[in-house]
């Protein structure tokens, strides 16, 4: 196998425009989440709404983690000018050990979906599993959090690779995560946040061994100790 040949194919809004076309809907919210396995800041959740009338995606569109940093932060204005709508939701560190990761993930989905302007006709979620629609678990999150009427939602797993509105949806939930992390770690450069982002680099594992954890970090989560 060669090595263009072994390199994923860019994806499409194949599979959207079939499903705008098979239910008649007027426009589809297009999911993805960043964070979730980090040990510190926010889990953000990216919506994009494509239409039929939505052209092609940016050259360039692909799943954040086959992306470059620089080539992230280049692509996202290009999503934002190119999307119908779009918006990303985050759960902060302290709701994430409040709620757990899954609802937190929900939290943040819900903040989204709540920005855009208009609630898209069905959303699109990378992977196998819904994390929005449980709205009998609305008391969880108390009486300060509106939840949105979440729409229909379809799963597909690997829509990160294939379809060009959550591989878009993904761009703008890793930046927007990621600035966020740039400007946490002004404050906590210990951790190397800028540049592990707060996932569990040696770096930033060593650095929880002599320091602790910050206000930032999941505690409920299996941290290292001093």
């Amino acid at each position: 196998m060669t090595a263009s040949s072994s390199r994923p194919s860019a994806p499409t809004l194949r599979y959207e425009r079939e499903l705008l076309r098979a239910s008649g809907l007027t426009s589809l919210a297009c999911a993805d989440e960043a964070g979730r396995g980090a040990l510190s800041g926010p889990v953000s959740v990216g919506v994009v709404v494509v239409t039929s009338s939505t052209k092609s995606a940016p050259q360039g569109v692909r799943d954040s983690k086959l992306l470059s940093q620089e080539r992230r932060e280049e692509l996202a204005p290009q999503v934002r000018r190119w999307a119908a709508a779009w918006a990303v939701g985050m759960a902060s560190a302290a709701e994430i050990d409040e709620l757990g990761i899954v609802a937190a993930m929900r939290l943040a989905g819900h903040r989204a979906l709540a920005a855009l302007p208009d609630l898209p006709g069905t959303v699109l979620l990378d992977g196998n599993h819904d994390y929005l629609t449980p709205a009998d678990q609305a008391s969880l999150f108390g009486e300060d959090v509106v939840l949105v009427d979440v729409p229909p939602v379809v799963t597909r797993v690997k829509a990160d690779l294939r379809c060009a509105g959550v591989a878009a949806a993904s761009i703008l939930a890793k930046t927007a995560r990621d600035d966020v992390m740039i400007r946490l770690a002004a404050d906590h450069p210990e951790y190397g946040w800028a540049e592990n982002k707060g996932y569990a680099a040696p770096e930033h594992m060593e650095a929880l061994r002599q320091h602790g954890p910050s206000p930032y970090h999941r505690v409920s989560w299996s941290l290292p100790t001093r």
